[in-house]
């Protein structure tokens, strides 16, 4: 494993990754469905553990650079998105907030975008949407995979609303939510009933019941306040039982 400076901010590494995949891209060396090299061979290029680099794939598989495929590997995704320093800064405004005030801001947003969505969606969302939702089932034993297919399907919604001054907002709340979830994720419970509700909010945008889409997103981000606030790195406890688990940023 290749020597890593203690003193070197995660974030400063995660960024280390983003920009090396950027380079590649721009470069061609990587062109859209091209699987991503092996671990051991891109830690070794950038100097930094394996632990930090998969923090770095995971980050631009939330933001929809990389596409994750359960078993069988990490690919570009076709079209990628900018990865200009705009749609980069998790390192930005919404960090220091406290976890009630973006769960407020989410449930105001997010229940719109989902209301928007059922009205506004094309085939392509409702099919991104339900492969999203197939990928969480599939990664339910996954709580880290888990999550990136979690942001995803957020961010897919916030496509389909057809407003793209909302969906560049959603983008640096995604951003700040995954880098701070992250931490927390592995001690998730009930991810299955957690993936089951994204299907529900799924089942109801592909059926356009705007009504329905937005009190499920509502319904959702609540149940993922509750459960989120009983998440702490190295915390062992064991949630209640009768608490839901929906796991997104706090």
């Amino acid at each position: 494993m290749p020597r890593v400076r203690q003193d070197v901010p995660e974030s400063h590494r995660t960024m280390q990754v983003v920009n090396h995949v950027r380079s590649l891209i721009e470069n061609g060396t990587l062109q859209p469905g091209d699987k991503l090299p092996p671990e051991r061979e891109l830690a070794r290029d950038l100097k930094i553990s394996r632990a930090s680099l998969r923090t770095g794939i995971g980050y631009l598989a939330a933001m929809g650079v990389m596409k994750i495929r359960h078993g069988v590997g990490t690919f570009v995704a076709d079209g990628p998105p900018d990865l200009g320093k705009a749609s980069l800064s998790f390192m930005g405004p919404l960090h220091g907030f406290q976890s009630w005030q973006m769960f407020e801001a989410r449930i105001l947003l997010e229940s719109g975008l989902a209301a928007l969505a059922a009205e506004r969606g094309k085939d392509e969302h409702h099919a991104a949407l339900a492969e999203e939702v197939a990928e969480m089932f599939a990664a339910i034993e996954n709580p880290t995979e888990y999550l990136i297919h979690d942001v995803m399907f957020h961010r897919i919604i916030a496509q389909a609303s057809g407003n793209p001054i909302l969906a560049s907002i959603m983008e640096t709340v995604t951003s700040s939510m995954y880098d701070k979830r992250r931490k927390t994720v592995e001690r998730a419970i009930d991810l299955r009933e957690s993936a089951e509700m994204h299907r529900e909010i799924y089942r109801s945008i592909r059926g356009r019941k705007t009504a329905d889409a937005r009190r499920l997103m509502e319904q959702h981000l609540r149940m993922a306040q509750i459960a989120q606030g009983m998440e702490r790195p190295g915390d062992k406890r064991s949630a209640a039982p009768a608490t839901r688990e929906a796991p997104l940023g706090d």
